[in-house]
């Protein structure tokens, strides 16, 4: 972390996971299919306006998380285990470790726009997606990146050593709020 003041500049080691969350509109009911939002579509343009654009840009993961019904809730369904779950990821970052053996990157959230480059080559279907998310989302190249990175996680998490056109519609899906959310 780095606290720049006018006179001096001082950096500070740390790291940590940003888990944030906001309303969709200033009533909070847009999209809920038990109340009705009763915001017009400029209060809510308004709203979505007070988050810093710079901010989003840095967030790897922008998900929508809508309601979950009650009969959800309480279904006894099974779903993959903590076990499942913890084994998968595990496995993912010892791909991870394999891939950055002898560097200092241990993770591929933490790779520079060089690595990026030289570990999420596309073929030429996952490229034409990808192109098609940065002209009509309007990606800028901080976000083209973090596409690449999510892309490269899921594709280690599904234990395949290229990306996919799959991994890279997920990862590319995660990108929320690079979307017109008031429409």
């Amino acid at each position: 972390m780095t606290i720049s003041r006018a006179k001096s500049t001082t950096r500070f080691p740390a790291e940590f996971i940003l888990v944030a969350a906001f309303n969709p509109c200033p009533c909070g009911y847009r999209g809920d299919p038990r109340r009705e939002c009763q915001c017009t579509p400029p209060q809510v343009e308004k709203y979505m306006g007070k988050i810093s654009g710079p901010l989003l840009d840095r967030i790897d993961i922008q998900l929508e998380v809508p309601a979950v019904p009650y009969r959800d809730l309480s279904a006894k369904r099974a779903g993959t285990s903590s076990e499942q779950m913890r084994a998968a990821v595990n496995a993912a970052r010892e791909r991870q470790a394999a891939r950055f053996a002898g560097s200092s990157t241990r993770a591929n959230a933490r790779m520079s726009s060089r690595l990026v480059r030289e570990h999420c080559q596309l073929d030429a279907p996952a490229s034409e997606m990808l192109k098609g998310a940065v002209t009509n989302l309007g990606l800028s190249a901080r976000a083209h990146d973090k596409v690449l990175r999510v892309a490269r996680t899921i594709a280690d998490l599904d234990a395949a050593e290229t990306i996919r056109c799959d991994h890279l519609a997920e990862a590319i899906n995660y990108r929320l709020l690079d979307r017109t959310l008031w429409t």
